[in-house]
Formats: structure tokens, C-alpha cells, sequence
């Protein structure tokens, strides 16, 4: 008798653990609190380790059709343009990892998985149902949704994002706390910018307490701009999407290089609002029972918010779910040993990213000699200190070291 998974979460987390626990063997059962199931936000970077589990699924050509293959990632100083270094993408990562730096829009990745999921005929997607509860006993899970409703399960991965209302339940460990830095964000059309401010690559501008990153999106027709910076969060931090003015991030970045100022007034001009991001987080894990105990497994921003200083928060998530994969698919192991096995095999490298996510923030904001320091590394290092092999070949499977 084929077992039975409950995935809570409908965001790109938890249709990759549906999509995953189908290619085990399971029959899933997906619960989505919105009534439809869509996905807003701005764009999101796929390094190599993460393109690989998406073409394992067959999911290459759908990923062409809508991503973008940035030509080359570039850091400059924010304050006078200064290129600090360079590292080539597209052929070249290809070559030394096995699969293409990609860029795209988080709605057309929410997409090509949903899309995915539901050609599946093992899936059962349940929309517009929040799960609020759970209650495991030694073989079985069994979850109260919003709409009143008990489903049983031989296990349930919660994929309900940073603020998981499951997780509080198993760990009972308080709620991510804010950062202190504030993400401003737009998607606009290239055509719609003047030719100088059009890329067809990544680059990131470093600057005291700020940050901004712009990249291609959608083959290249949309550019996608991240600007961070330090200051209070909105009242409301689990509402991650608020009004932006434009006037305040303009006056934050008024002693910023001219043609970045143009490019953050450029979006504005487009007719394009900039939208505002709270960033919050928690502290590395500290062990595999953060994220599984019994027959319940954590997944994505519920087990390890990622902040995006690393680029891997929609990655890190995905290779959870190809690490649950594969240990779902142990069928002769008892089930809370299979999510045992899969937290053991992530927890650390999950807590590797969260970690050094963590220290770029501080690297990216810094001021006085550390940014001095850190310039003159990027000058004499260049590609070398930009390419992260210990990232982008781990095959998510194996414990790392912090």
C-alpha cells in the first residue's frame, strides 16, 4: 500500500517537496491557504547546485523557456562605479559545474513546478486550506485545516515559510526576528529603461549600510532590482509585502554613484512602484531535530529562513526537497527513520548557508577599513574570492562543516 504524505505550503518549497515525494513513490496531499495558487515577488538566482535537482525532475526545458542565463556577475563600488571584480557565468559554470547559472522570475519558477505537480497523478491539492494543527502518534500524523477538516498521514513536511505556525508547534522555539534591513524591490521591463541602464547580467553594487543587485529576468525582457538597506521595520513583519516610497530609498542612496541613482529613479519613471520586503531570520540550525522530529520534517524558510545574501533561499529549499526524495524513497526504513536520514543529510549544509548568508550581509554593508579590506580583496582575488565551489557542487546530500 502506497504511503501518504501531507505537504503544508503551496509556495515554491512546498510544490518542490510535493513534486519530490511523488518521484519517491508517495501519494502527497498538498495544502495551499491561498484559494489560488500563484506566486508574486521579484526574481530569484539558480546556481548550478540548484538547476541540477530541477533537470533531474525534467524540468529543463520548461526553465528555458522563462529563466534568464546572466552573462557574468559583476561587483561595483556603489559609491564611484568602481568595477571591483568579475566572474564570468553561462558556458563557464556550465563547464565547472554541470548546469547553468540561471536568473527568473519567482512567479514563472512557482509556475513550471506547479505546472509540474499537477501532472502528477499521485497528487491531491487541496487549496485555500490553512493546516493549524497536528497531532502524530508513533505511525500515523493527523492535521486540522482551516476548513475544518482531518486528513491522516504516514508524514507531514511543513513548508509554511519563516513564520510556520507548525513549526512553533513542534519546536516551540519564538518566531524569526527582524534583521534591520529592508529589501526594495522592482521587476521592470527593459525596453522601458534607457540603453544604459539595460543588463544582461548580475551586478551587485556595495555600499556603507546598502546594497543594491539587478539581474535579467524572463529571457532577458524584465530587469529585476534589489536595492537593501538598514532601517526599522514596518509594524506588521509578517507582512512581507508593503507600499514603498520611492522618495525614501532615493534619499538614502543620494551620495551613490550617478548612473546607479539613475537607475533607481529609472524605475519609478517606468511607471513601476517599488515594493518593501522586511527581511527577518533566525540563527543557523543547531541540530537535525530542528528539523524533523518523528514523523513531521521542516522544509525551506520553515526550517532555515534564508536571508539573500547568498542568493539561495528558493535554493536551499529545492535541494531539501531532493534530499527528501531520496530518503522517502528508502522503503526499508520505518518513515520517521527515513525523515531522520533527511534531516541529518541537511541540517548542516542548510546551517553553512545560513551562516555565511549571514556574514556577507555584514561584508556587503560594511563601512571604514573593513570596507576598504574587503574592496581590495575583491581587486587582487577576484574570481577566486566570487566562486563558491564548496556551494555550487554539493550535491545537498552530505553534512558540511560551519
Amino acid at each position: 500500500m502506497r504511503k501518504q504524505v501531507l505537504i503544508a505550503g503551496g509556495g515554491i518549497g512546498g510544490l518542490a517537496a510535493a513534486l519530490a515525494s511523488s518521484h519517491a513513490g508517495w501519494d502527497v496531499r498538498l495544502f495551499e491557504r491561498a484559494p489560488i495558487f500563484s506566486e508574486v515577488g521579484a526574481g530569484v538566482q539558480l546556481g548550478p547546485n540548484v538547476v541540477r535537482r530541477l533537470q533531474a525532475w525534467g524540468l529543463q526545458r520548461a526553465l528555458q523557456e522563462v529563466a534568464a542565463v546572466p552573462a557574468q556577475l559583476c561587483v561595483r563600488s556603489a559609491i564611484n562605479g568602481a568595477e571591483l571584480a568579475r566572474m564570468p557565468l553561462g558556458a563557464a559554470m556550465v563547464e565547472r559545474y554541470g548546469a547553468n547559472y540561471l536568473s527568473i522570475h519567482r512567479a514563472d519558477l512557482h509556475s513550471v513546478l506547479l505546472q509540474a505537480v499537477g501532472a502528477r497523478a499521485d497528487m491531491h491539492i487541496n487549496a485555500g486550506q490553512t493546516v493549524e494543527s497536528l497531532v502524530q502518534t508513533a505511525q500515523t500524523v493527523t492535521i486540522t485545516t482551516s476548513a475544518r477538516k482531518t486528513v491522516e498521514g504516514d508524514a507531514l513536511i511543513a513548508a509554511d515559510g519563516v513564520w510556520s505556525s507548525l513549526r512553533a508547534q513542534l519546536l516551540n522555539d519564538g518566531s524569526a526576528m527582524p534583521t534591520g534591513h529592508l529589501a526594495y524591490r522592482a521587476v521592470v521591463e527593459q525596453s522601458r529603461l534607457p540603453a544604459a541602464l539595460r543588463s544582461d547580467g548580475v551586478t551587485t553594487w556595495l555600499g556603507p549600510q546598502m546594497h543594491v543587485v539587478q539581474y535579467p529576468l524572463r529571457r532577458g525582457e524584465l530587469l529585476n532590482i534589489v536595492a537593501i538597506i538598514e532601517g526599522p521595520a514596518p509594524a506588521n513583519m509578517q507582512e512581507w509585502d508593503h507600499d514603498a516610497n520611492a522618495a525614501d530609498l532615493e534619499r538614502v542612496l543620494a551620495r551613490c554613484h550617478t548612473p546607479l541613482q539613475d537607475l533607481i529613479r529609472a524605475v519609478p519613471a517606468a511607471g513601476v512602484q517599488w515594493r518593501l520586503w522586511p527581511l527577518s531570520g533566525r540563527a543557523p540550525l543547531s541540530s537535525a531535530d530542528q528539523m524533523a522530529q518523528g514523523l513531521v520534517g521542516l522544509l525551506g524558510d520553515a526550517a532555515h529562513p534564508m536571508l539573500p545574501y547568498l542568493a539561495q533561499g528558493a535554493g536551499m529549499a529545492i535541494e531539501d526537497a531532493a534530499e527528501l526524495q531520496r530518503a522517502l524513497a528508502m522503503d526499508d526504513l520505518d518513515v520517521h527513520l527515513r525523515l531522520r536520514r533527511y534531516a541529518l543529510n541537511r541540517w548542516q549544509r542548510a546551517a553553512r548557508v545560513q551562516a555565511r548568508s549571514r556574514r556577507n550581509g555584514r561584508i556587503f554593508h560594511a563601512s571604514g577599513p573593513v570596507r576598504w579590506g574587503r574592496d581590495l580583496s575583491l581587486k587582487l582575488l577576484g574570481e577566486r574570492v566570487m566562486d563558491l565551489p564548496w556551494l555550487y557542487r554539493g550535491d545537498g546530500s552530505s553534512a558540511s562543516t560551519l
